[in-house]
């Protein structure tokens, strides 16, 4: 959208406080230095990092927005974004320290049918991972990579993690209305997050963004590391076609996903300023 590296935004990072490898002031850091001018911080289902992120972005000058996102239940898995340009946004929190207890509920579970697969993991070793205190998949398959059950985190979820693989459990999830509607309380505005991974086509997807538009949908993660040329067209086509704005970012999450930049995802991901300003209005 831009070809000023100044005027760069990246509105879906991860921290320490979910599955990111850098802390909230890190990030924050790491983001001034490649000369971004915005970044969200859109941890999962927590907004504990934003404390730490904020001000060191004051201190930095680069703009930070309070961001989250929520898995929604939804197959395949669906995420929705929220957006907060407000100080009201603390109300969201209660849901997801419910979501929180959900996930917390979920892992042991996971760790004992991977203990019945012949696999030596403990709770403790996950949990450790996760100094900010949400614990979930993504740390589970660290450990499995790290003591050689998986060659990677995607091969952890293509084989155990993933749904219908032996080791997944479902946890009780918002519905994506309710997803919506609770960023919509808080203030907040709901994007749907990387939309290729529904694996809807284009039909498909504009069906199900006609009805999410009706509960308060407004927007949709068009620029994504994961998006093809021609998906991304595509995805820009369909937000213009539903009267929903158009986000982007990479879904940087450090060294947990190496091949993924922060602002430039694998290289040609480029989301101007102007898309933060468009979101501002609304």
């Amino acid at each position: 959208m831009t070809s000023d590296n100044t005027g760069l935004i990246d509105l879906h990072t991860h921290t320490t406080a979910s599955d990111g490898s850098f802390t909230p002031s890190a990030l924050v850091r790491y983001a001034a230095s490649k000369g971004l001018r915005a970044i969200a911080v859109t941890d999962h289902d927590t907004m504990g990092g934003l404390p730490e992120a904020l001000k060191e972005a004051e201190a930095l000058g680069l703009e930070v927005v309070p961001g989250v996102e929520i898995s929604v239940d939804f197959r395949p898995e669906m995420h929705m974004l929220g957006y907060f340009f407000g100080s009201g946004y603390a109300s969201i929190n209660e849901v997801l320290e419910e979501l929180k207890k959900k996930r917390a509920e979920r892992n042991p579970k996971i760790i004992k049918r991977l203990n019945e697969l012949g696999m030596d993991i403990s709770l403790e070793e996950v949990e450790a991972l996760a100094p900010g205190g949400i614990t979930g998949r993504p740390h589970i398959a660290r450990v499995m990579v790290s003591k050689g059950y998986a060659g990677s985190q995607r091969e952890a979820f293509d084989r155990y993690l993933g749904s219908g693989r032996p080791a997944y459990f479902s946890k009780e999830k918002l519905t994506p209305e309710q997803g919506i509607e609770k960023i919509l309380e808080a203030g907040g505005l709901p994007v749907l997050a990387h939309p290729i991974f529904l694996k809807r086509n284009e039909t498909e997807l504009d069906t199900l963004l006609k009805s999410l538009k009706k509960v308060g949908l407004k927007g949709i993660e068009a620029y994504y590391s994961e998006n093809t040329k021609a998906q991304t067209v595509e995805l820009i086509r369909l937000a213009g076609r539903n009267g929903l704005f158009a986000t982007g970012g990479s879904d940087f999450h450090g060294s947990f996903k190496p091949d993924i930049e922060i602002g430039t995802g694998r290289g040609s991901l480029a989301v101007g300023y102007e898309l933060l300003e468009i979101m501002k209005r609304r």
